[in-house]
């Protein structure tokens, strides 16, 4: 079975549908990802999660229409429709993701980032950072990779 990109690559856009798909081919993900989404979803622990979180089982067959329309696209590229449906429900479940994002009244967002962001650390913090690991990889990138000298008599090596 091929890809849905290597099926795509077939389209030659003729009509608004088909630029819509190409342009938007990006969101559509590996057709077993929405099947892995409903088992997910379908499974014993999901639905105990559901019934102590929502307080009933949610509707999973969502992900079963949109594993199916994949799978009709990526065996018929030609087949817009299932991959516009498949688009539009990718776009819905990104937006349900960002509402509370965009619905938030609590913080005001930043257009840039504060003036003194690049301040040195404080220096108990400063003290803490220059054993630590992140120290040490930001030494490698800068200076590049330290190899250490090795004696070769005496090397061991525990398993």
């Amino acid at each position: 079975m091929s890809t849905i990109y290597e099926a795509a690559a077939t389209i030659k856009p003729k009509t608004p549908d088909e630029e819509e798909v190409l342009k938007n081919l990006w969101s559509i993900r590996p057709c077993y990802l929405y099947n892995e989404e409903y088992e997910d979803c379908t499974s014993v622990k999901a639905r105990f999660h559901q019934y102590f979180i929502h307080g009933e089982s949610i509707d999973c067959n969502q992900w079963k229409r949109d594993f199916d329309n994949c799978v009709r696209f990526e065996k018929n590229a030609t087949d817009t429709k299932s991959a516009l449906e498949l688009i539009r429900s990718e776009q819905k479940r990104r937006e349900e993701r960002i509402r509370a994002h965009y619905g938030n009244n609590v913080w005001t967002k930043r257009t840039a980032p504060p003036q003194d962001w690049a301040k040195p650390l404080p220096e108990h913090m400063q003290k803490e950072y220059e054993g630590s690991f992140l120290a040490s990889k930001a030494k490698e990138l800068r200076e590049g990779p330290q190899t250490p000298e090795v004696e070769s008599s005496s090397s061991c090596a525990i398993m």
